[in-house]
């Protein structure tokens, strides 16, 4: 059965990856980067400090505590544990695969680019959707971003799929935590200041 889906996977990636057009390939290599979102998270910091005013700080930290922990867990466990090789190292692949701009490591599962968007938007639409319209739409972002590790030739769908799911779940679960240590920081605080003479 793992060898079966194996090769759904290798046969959905060579597919997928031949999709190309020569115009698109600077556009996927700018959208995967990393340093090119940075105006959108700086404005996400900004709704939720806009919306959450001082209570931000717990909103904020739980953003990053997800990320941080999808990406090691990704990058620093899963990688070097499974050792599945990027379809741009294996050998079978090197005449068929479009790889534009470099490989990266020599293992991909499971994509950390795919665990750190799909962390970031997991955990703000757990958080906040009921708060900031339109929140769902960074699932749509993550997923974009996501894909164009297929297009440049560095995952395999599962690799994004799992990445994906790794990210969410971390999200979720960390949503959970930062919103209880929240509520019972802000009890502590309100007991103490009713206590105080």
């Amino acid at each position: 059965m793992i060898e079966k889906l194996k090769a759904w996977d290798e046969a959905l990636f060579l597919f997928l990856n031949q999709l190309h057009l020569p115009w698109l390939d600077p556009v996927m290599l700018a959208l995967t980067g990393r340093f090119i979102w940075t105006p959108l998270y700086i404005f996400l910091v900004y709704l939720l400090v806009k919306t959450y005013k001082k209570d931000s700080v717990w909103y904020i930290l739980g953003l990053v505590l997800a990320v941080v922990l999808a990406d090691q867990l990704t990058s620093g466990f899963m990688k070097p544990f499974f050792e599945r090789l990027r379809p741009c190292h294996d050998a079978r692949w090197e005449a068929m695969v479009r790889n534009y701009a470099g490989c990266g490591g020599r293992y991909g599962f499971a994509s950390s680019h795919a665990a750190n968007t799909f962390a970031l938007a997991a955990y703000l639409w757990k958080t906040s959707k009921a708060q900031i319209n339109g929140i769902g739409w960074l699932f749509l972002w993550a997923a974009i971003v996501s894909y164009t590790r297929i297009y440049l030739g560095v995952h395999y769908p599962l690799d994004i799929l799992v990445g994906a799911l790794v990210g969410a779940v971390l999200a979720w679960l960390v949503a959970w935590l930062s919103l209880i240590a929240r509520d019972s920081w802000k009890r502590k605080t309100d007991s103490a200041a009713t206590d105080t003479p």
